[in-house]
């Protein structure tokens, strides 16, 4: 095999080799981050063992599935809505991206309906007020700390 045909996928592995790297340390941040919070509302919302037991299953879906829209689908928008590339797009693109923007917000929309519903199942409303604002006080706290640690 040739050389000038050996680089290229030398230069794709490596390319590779770096992404997943990345992905696997953004992947182990997210966990930390989850684990923090799994331990922070526990405390804070003071859940019986059987509302615990119903409660978790819920709560893990409704997360993850907001992490893939929030995160997968609206990065995949928002990259395209740099500078560079939104000043350079068609009228059509930006009626197709505002179209797809729209319709993962409802989506969002859709499933935090689907889950305060299954909520309502299974705590009592001032539970569930206590959920958000816990949820508000975490995300206060995390932002915090990183603001902290950026500052160092």
């Amino acid at each position: 095999m040739k050389f000038k045909n050996i680089l290229p996928l030398f230069m794709f592995l490596i390319t590779f080799s770096f992404y997943a790297q990345n992905d696997k340390k953004v992947d182990e941040k997210r966990e930390k981050i989850k684990a923090y919070k799994v331990s922070f509302l526990t405390t804070e919302l003071e859940l019986t063992s059987t509302e615990a037991e119903k409660f978790w299953p819920i709560y893990n879906a409704f997360d993850d599935k907001q992490y893939e829209l929030r995160h997968d689908k609206m990065k995949t928008y928002m990259n395209k809505l740099d500078d560079d590339k939104i000043n350079s797009i068609s009228e059509k693109e930006a009626a197709t991206l505002l179209c797809q923007i729209e319709s993962t917000d409802k989506e969002l929309y859709l499933l935090r309906e689907k889950y305060m519903s299954n909520l309502k199942k299974i705590l009592s409303h001032k539970k569930i007020l206590k959920l958000k604002k816990s949820e508000d006080d975490f995300n206060r706290k995390l932002l915090k700390q990183y603001k902290e640690k950026a500052g160092k």
